[in-house]
């Protein structure tokens, strides 16, 4: 792979020996990494550098990374982030999921597992579209699933209402992937972050697939309390009601 391929990492963690092994490992399998020890220098790096991802820690003196990340998405940033949490945070990062970042991972965690929970979110972006591209009809249509007015490309990942484009983060994609493959099917929740490439025994499984169907309802549904596509059975589950 070369330099240009690389994708570029920004680790944002005020823990300066963490900081420094995840530079040292990311950096030794294929990512360009740069690092940042608050959310202030991480500001200064965005304003001047592109990234590919953002790995954020979520407690970190002043500015918490979860107000950074919610920050970075009003105001129209679309770069994938993952939180780092500590295993009890479990809060932490359903605020962190509800602020629109992709993935979290909790501490402590085996760097391996960091390299491929970054590697399925730039696998995920890199299917959204272009939205400065022209739209298309997307791929064939045994690939896409319509739900009244909104139809969604299981193999570009795109939602569409229309000719219009409707931007979903990476965690969301892989969430309505799953709900797609199992459409008119009640799925657990625990089920649904499986097929989301999740730990099925993650503590904070159930909430955070409660937070992502949430933040779907609102880009779909026209009344998100009242769902017509997207709903909750009690006790059980999500099904999701395609055309």
């Amino acid at each position: 792979m070369s330099k240009a391929d690389q994708p570029h990492v920004l680790v944002v963690d005020d823990d300066d020996r963490l900081r420094g092994l995840l530079t040292r490992y990311l950096g030794e399998n294929g990512f360009i990494v740069s690092a940042a020890r608050n959310a202030q220098e991480a500001r200064s790096s965005l304003a001047g550098l592109q990234f590919d991802l953002i790995v954020l820690d979520v407690l970190m003196p002043g500015e918490k990374g979860v107000d950074l990340a919610r920050s970075l998405r009003e105001s129209g940033s679309k770069v994938p982030i993952l939180l780092l949490t500590a295993l009890s945070e479990t809060q932490d990062r359903i605020t962190g999921l509800e602020a629109g970042a992709d993935d979290y991972l909790a501490k402590p965690f085996e760097p391996r597992e960091l390299v491929l929970r970054i590697e399925a979110i730039l696998r995920r972006f890199a299917q959204m579209p272009d939205p400065d591209a022209d739209v298309d009809e997307g791929g064939g249509d045994d690939d896409v699933v319509r739900f009244g007015p909104f139809s969604f490309d299981s193999a570009r990942m795109t939602l569409q209402s229309g000719t219009e484009h409707i931007y979903l983060t990476t965690s969301e994609q892989a969430l309505l992937a799953a709900l797609v493959t199992r459409r008119g099917q009640i799925t657990s929740r625990e089920e649904l972050h499986g097929l989301m490439g999740g730990n099925a025994v993650d503590a904070g499984a159930s909430r955070s697939i409660d937070v992502q169907v949430t933040r779907l309802r609102r880009k779909f549904e026209e009344d998100p309390k009242q769902p017509r596509y997207l709903q909750t059975v009690r006790g059980r589950g999500y099904v999701l009601y395609a055309d």
